[in-house]
């Protein structure tokens, strides 16, 4: 651990040790802060923490690297090379949709391979898939590579954008716009989806999202080797390199501040630790409702953070088998019979329903190790909605999991109940308990076009200097790109440490 007593450059405390706070850190230390990442947990990652148990590796939360430069940048600045400490490998196909008929989509990198596949389905539809693949390179031209990284906590950044989310019909919603290019509603639910895995609703999020069609054609799906706990590991790594600290088991309790400027932090242990900066990857909605509570706070106020509209809930069961399932892909999608409606239960209805859609991923295929010899690591991730819906988790996670069990027993994984050796699951109230996530939202505000760029809570805090953003809260949002853009963004808004004495 750096001798912090001799360390006399300017302290940066970073609240959250999930992507987006080591990503942060990583960037503060090789400007020259002083860093210090605070983490509730008894390990970094947050909502990529790693279980291990009964011989078995389970990822908790994100499985796929799809901008993968991203990370390069990372241990650039840090003087590395990403090779040198991950292993990443391509998967290809991305994944697989079945459908609750049966059939089966896959996803490619190869345009050619994808067009045959949408033909297979749906003959007519594809010149359609041709034309959405050209829109969906111009939106990502735009909304990924001009605007990710930008900070837009200034009115003039989204005026200057208007007429492009007027030109590339941004104000209209994905499920709308993928419906232009594809007739057969097989096609219409494969690539409209995408939302869902950043916490939208795909009958609401801005078609800006259809960008991603191009991100994963572009830089690939990939996977880390170890799981996503390697680059966890290999970013606290980073961090170390650059003299700063990492504490676990470290809850940070409140934000301080002295005449509207935030000087640093106290733990829930009630030790308090002075900075000259702070930075919050913890839930936008907890910084300021909890951490800031004590503070007047004149946008978001407790009445607005209420108002606010969140991303849906996720039950998640990890689960390993006695045996191994050679005929389960990588990343598969096992869909129930409805899609617009199972959503409109989830996001607007809040009710738990009684179909499930779900996302399937055996990481095991890719990388042996994450479980015993001759056995499979599995984790299934079904949509569910926000603690807002009153469901009670305590009574209803065993009866939602053997649902889940049954679904996959009937579809891709017979006798399943006769080969799990090892079991855990995670609720929408374990994201609020554990993560502190307000309403257990698995990825803070529901990117709806007006909780959005300047309208999301800003990276530079509205509230209180000094104090700055990261995270699925903030601009640009959740994901893997997302998050480690938003600590990107600080590059442009934090001074340098020089400036601050």
């Amino acid at each position: 651990m750096p001798d912090i007593q001799a360390d006399a450059r300017p302290h940066a405390v970073v609240i959250g040790a999930g992507f987006g706070g080591l990503a942060a850190a990583i960037r503060l230390g090789a400007r020259g802060w002083r860093v210090t990442v605070l983490e509730k947990l008894d390990a970094p990652g947050g909502r990529a923490y790693v279980f291990r148990q009964d011989g078995f590796t389970f990822d908790a939360g994100p499985t796929i690297i799809t901008a993968p430069y991203l990370l390069e940048e990372l241990w650039q600045v840090a003087g590395r090379r990403l090779s040198d400490d991950i292993d990443l490998r391509p998967v290809d196909p991305f994944y697989r949709i079945r459908f609750d008929d049966g059939e089966v989509l896959s996803c490619h990198a190869d345009p050619e391979a994808m067009r045959a596949e949408v033909a297979r389905i749906s003959p007519g539809d594809a010149p359609g898939f041709d034309r959405f693949i050209r829109d969906s390179e111009k939106i990502y031209d735009v909304a990924f590579t001009q605007l990710v990284d930008q900070p837009f906590h200034r009115m003039g950044t989204l005026l200057r954008s208007v007429p492009d989310l007027i030109r590339l019909q941004g104000y209209r919603t994905v499920y709308r716009k993928v419906s232009d290019y594809f007739r057969h509603p097989k096609l219409r639910i494969a690539f409209s989806f995408h939302p869902l895995l950043i916490g939208g609703n795909p009958l609401t999020t801005t078609a800006y999202y259809c960008l991603v069609g191009h991100l994963e054609r572009t830089h690939r799906v990939h996977y880390a080797m170890g799981g996503m706990g390697a680059l966890v590991r290999g970013m606290a790594g980073l961090i170390g390199r650059l003299g700063g600290t990492l504490r676990c088991g470290a809850e940070v309790a409140r934000i301080e501040v002295a005449e509207g400027r935030a000087t640093g932090v106290t733990l829930a242990s009630g030790e308090a630790i002075g900075a000259d900066i702070v930075v919050s990857n913890a839930d936008v909605a907890w910084t300021y409702a909890k951490l800031l509570g004590h503070h007047p706070r004149r946008r978001w106020t407790d009445a607005r953070i209420a108002r606010a509209r969140y991303s849906m809930g996720l039950f998640v069961w990890y689960f390993g088998t006695s045996r191994r399932y050679d005929s389960v892909y990588h990343h598969t999608m096992v869909l129930g019979p409805r899609y617009e409606e199972l959503l409109r239960d989830i996001f607007s209805r809040k009710r738990l329903a009684e179909d499930v859609s779900l996302y399937l991923h055996r990481p095991s295929l890719t990388d042996p190790s994450l479980a015993p010899e001759g056995c499979d690591a599995f984790y299934v991730l079904a949509p569910v909605p926000h603690l807002g819906s009153g469901t009670d988790w305590a009574a209803m996670a065993e009866p939602f999991r053997a649902r889940i069990q049954r679904r996959l027993e009937e579809t891709v994984l017979p006798g399943l109940g006769r080969h799990v050796v090892t079991s855990r699951v995670l609720t929408p109230q374990d994201f609020r308990d554990r993560l502190l996530s307000v309403n257990g939202a698995a990825f803070s505000l529901e990117p709806q076009l007006f909780q959005s760029a300047w309208f999301r809570p800003h990276n530079v805090s509205e509230e209180v200097r000094g104090l700055y953003l990261v995270g699925a809260g903030t601009h640009p949002g959740a994901g893997v790109p997302g998050v480690i853009s938003s600590a990107k963004i600080l590059d442009q808004v934090v001074p340098a440490p020089a400036a601050t004495r």
